[in-house]
């Protein structure tokens, strides 16, 4: 389907009742016939209707799979999946071109990844087997954009200047233009696509057409034409290279967290000619947009995209001064600050108050949250980080971390930090983008340079 608009199949009708001779027999037969042919009516006028309905019924999921680049919207970075301490690698395969953006699972264990090649932009991949279900070419941009999944496997990704969306056979459902590149795509609690580009621009659509469904709200402001009638509408990659450091070319660098019970949600902020980044919070209602509060505090800029607490009443953040901070949802004051001597990429694991932060540049290390204070659970300064770690249900965790000439995946207990078991990832070499976990317990390892390690639990 294309332009947002449901395809309708055409319908070929008979005569019309009305022109039809009575038939006294069938309508003394207590009405069987005039009801089968209300049921029938009712049936037609269901597929006429079926290109204007403004029912938005295609579910988000239970987050089943890895449906959003952190896993949910509030980017907890874990699964509620109880994770294997007992992997074996499945399959394996290169990508053909190199992978910025995290691997996101449907619930059905379908696999989408964005890359940049020649010939496509985003590959679709089965879970059991890795066969290619489909590859789509896409703008040039797409391998920095965010990118999330419906519970009907529908894929919504960002990007060069709009938000694309196929369904589970790679066909386009609808394509809406947007300002900039996507780097954030979730869902809000009404089931809608929130969007918000590198440049500021957020935008919530619908997911059935792809409509705004509220005004487009600017966090860098409105330009005023007025001072600058002159001003050109800049490149939609315009300053996406600083995006995966949080620099300052790129305004909004990393991806929103959402609280789906209230509405609010949180982005990072680089306001151009200020020296301190901003944490910012906002609320969509169903009517508009408004920004609630803001926060100057992310020194360098912001090194993590945010990440909510499963109460919503903590949000917390890494900037590029090595910081992790706990800020308060209602006002935006900071509880706690953790120096971690280096600074977290992507964003940080939160499960029941522990918190594993991600990087390339840092060790495996676990903060718990004390409510005002941070206190070290545990550090494993052996283990040097290539990648995000995950935490799942039952106290087990996964990261990778570099072991002689080797990346490897580490199984770990959450509570200590003890490794449990180690996967070597053949010829695997550089840094991950991601790990993934799926409904079933698979675990989804990206690398940079464009391969997909695929382990499952064994039996």
């Amino acid at each position: 389907m294309r332009s947002g608009r449901r395809q309708t199949g055409r319908v070929e009708q008979g005569p019309r009742i009305s022109d039809r001779e009575p038939d006294r027999t069938s309508l003394s037969r207590g009405g069987t016939v005039v009801r089968a042919l209300t049921v029938a009516a009712a049936g037609l006028l269901a597929l006429s209707a079926c290109g204007s309905t403004t029912v938005d019924d295609i579910r988000v999921g239970p987050g089943k799979g890895w449906p959003q680049a952190f896993h949910d919207a509030r980017n907890s970075g874990a699964s509620p999946v109880t994770g294997s301490r007992n992997l074996t690698l499945n399959w394996t395969r290169p990508i053909g071109g190199p992978v910025a953006a995290p691997v996101t699972i449907g619930s059905d264990g379908q696999l989408f990844v964005t890359t940049r090649t020649a010939t496509c932009g985003i590959f679709s991949f089965q879970m059991q087997t890795g066969r290619k279900r489909f590859c789509n070419p896409m703008g040039p941009s797409a391998i920095e954009a965010g990118a999330a999944v419906d519970g009907a496997t529908n894929i919504y990704v960002g990007d060069d200047g709009a938000v694309t969306t196929f369904n589970a056979l790679g066909q386009p459902r609808w394509r809406t233009p947007v300002a900039g590149v996507p780097v954030s795509v979730q869902f809000t609690g009404d089931g809608k696509v929130l969007s918000v580009t590198q440049s500021g621009q957020i935008d919530v659509l619908s997911r059935q057409t792809g409509d705004r469904e509220v005004s487009t709200y600017q966090l860098l402001g409105e330009p005023d034409f007025m001072k600058t009638p002159g001003l050109n509408r800049p490149p939609d990659n315009q300053g996406l290279d600083d995006c995966s450091t949080g620099g300052p070319q790129c305004p909004v660098a990393n991806v929103s967290a959402v609280d789906e019970k209230t509405g609010r949600f949180y982005a990072t902020v680089w306001q151009p000619g200020q020296g301190t980044a901003e944490l910012v919070a906002l609320t969509y209602d169903g009517k508009e947009i408004r920004r609630d509060w803001s926060a100057e505090m992310l020194n360098s800029g912001s090194g993590t995209s945010p990440t909510l607490s499963p109460n919503g009443s903590t949000v917390y953040v890494g900037d590029n001064a090595n910081r992790l901070m706990a800020v308060d949802t209602s006002d935006g004051k900071t509880k706690w600050v953790q120096d971690l001597g280096f600074p977290a990429r992507g964003a940080v694991s939160v499960v029941d108050g522990l918190i594993v932060p991600a990087g390339d540049e840092g060790h495996l290390i676990a903060i718990r949250d004390k409510g005002d204070s941070a206190e070290i659970a545990w550090e494993r300064k052996d283990l040097e980080l290539r990648g995000r770690p995950v935490q799942t249900a039952g106290g087990t965790g996964y990261t990778v971390a570099p072991m002689g000439d080797n990346l490897t995946l580490v199984t770990f207990d959450t509570r200590s930090g003890a490794t449990v078991r180690s996967n070597d990832l053949p010829g695997a070499e550089g840094s991950t983008i991601g790990t993934s976990v799926g409904a079933e317990g698979e675990v989804v390892v990206t690398t940079r340079i464009g391969e997909l390690f695929v382990f499952k639990p064994e039996k």
